[in-house]
């Protein structure tokens, strides 16, 4: 194999440019993605063959029969004196491709990523359910990440996190921490949230909720006395709203819409976008229940939750992504083009910037 294409030192890469990711794919070099942007490094043009011999060399021989098996696998990886990853391999042309992100070894603080003084509020909670929603790569594990270290720093609590695979790893402080993997430590998100109610936690994450059992399960335990963090791929908090109530039957939603309203804490949507001058800055939309935004979605009157958003927001601590983005603007933190580009309401968002 090309001695200049080595696992270990591209993962190196990965960590010396402060990207986020590496990806390997057949006929094309190693390319890294930089503050949301992907850059090919100067190497040699791979084929299916360095790239299978040099994923396989991070496996064990459980992982390469997964694999083989299902041509998906997701694992998470520690590099000594380098960094931890979260991988993902699949197939691609029938060669083996891969996609590792960098997980970060120290926790950020709540503080550390200028959060919003609302989340110390929210995880105070007893109970209930907060989702940290966006697309892949806005931050979501981050963000939740440094949630769950607030509440470890402050309260002792049993935290139970179902992960695919576990990212961020926490060390105790005042909670107990179990952390789980699916496929190695548990069979799959619902059969873990289904076990995890006689484990006596008090805090459950759940890495995604991909389907209509997870989110089912969820559900249940912020009604039965936990406090529940997950993540879905949604971009707004009325999208979020209703991709949990279209997971039902339409005979299961008027009791999905009920659940929602009483166990529902608050919905984060992000995204990171680009910085003049380098960088990335999350912007977060941010929707709390009151019993205003209880009762819309408990009467399907989802459509109205955002007109709502913005009432009262200093009693609220509610936010809308746009106010974020005209924030940031107006700071010259990043360009108009960056703006609507990454807007979910690009109409509203020109109109506000042609006020200015």
């Amino acid at each position: 194999m090309n001695q200049t294409l080595d696992i270990y030192k591209l993962l190196k890469s990965v960590v010396a440019y402060k990207s986020s990711d590496l990806h390997l794919v057949s006929r094309s070099e190693p390319q890294i993605r930089i503050d949301g942007r992907l850059v090919a490094l100067n190497l040699p043009v791979m084929d299916g063959k360095q790239i299978e011999e040099m994923a396989y060399s991070l496996l064990t021989e459980k992982q390469k029969k997964v694999f083989e098996e299902n041509n998906e696998l997701d694992f998470s990886i520690v590099i000594p004196d380098v960094g931890r990853f979260r991988a993902n391999y699949y197939k691609t042309m029938d060669d083996v491709a891969c996609a590792f992100r960098i997980i970060p070894t120290i926790i950020p603080s709540l503080d550390d990523l200028n959060a919003k003084k609302i989340f110390k509020e929210l995880i105070k909670r007893e109970k209930g359910l907060i989702l940290v929603t966006g697309p892949t790569g806005s931050g979501k594990s981050t963000t939740l990440a440094a949630m769950l270290n607030e509440v470890n720093l402050n309260e002792a609590r049993h935290i139970i996190t179902v992960e695919d695979p576990v990212e961020f790893v926490h060390t105790n402080k005042k909670c107990l921490f179990s952390q789980r993997n699916i496929g190695s430590d548990t069979k799959s998100f619902s059969t873990a949230l289904k076990y995890a109610l006689r484990q006596d936690p008090d805090v459950i994450l759940i890495g995604e909720m991909r389907d209509r059992e997870t989110i089912a399960a969820a559900l249940t335990a912020a009604e039965t006395g936990h406090l529940v963090f997950g993540t879905l791929h949604t971009n707004s908090a009325p999208s979020t709203i209703n991709r949990i109530i279209d997971v039902f039957g339409g005979d299961e939603q008027p009791q999905v819409r009920a659940q929602l309203s009483t166990s529902l804490i608050a919905v984060i949507s992000q995204a990171l976008l680009p910085k003049i001058g380098g960088g990335r800055v999350a912007a977060q939309e941010v929707m709390i229940t009151n019993p205003a935004i209880a009762n819309l979605i408990r009467e399907d009157k989802v459509h109205q939750l955002y007109s709502q958003m913005q009432l009262n927001q200093q009693g609220t601590g509610m936010t809308t992504q746009t106010q974020e983005i005209v924030e940031f603007l107006r700071k010259k933190m990043i360009s108009k083009d960056i703006a609507m580009q990454y807007s979910n309401k690009p109409d509203e968002l020109q109109r506000v910037i042609d006020a200015f």
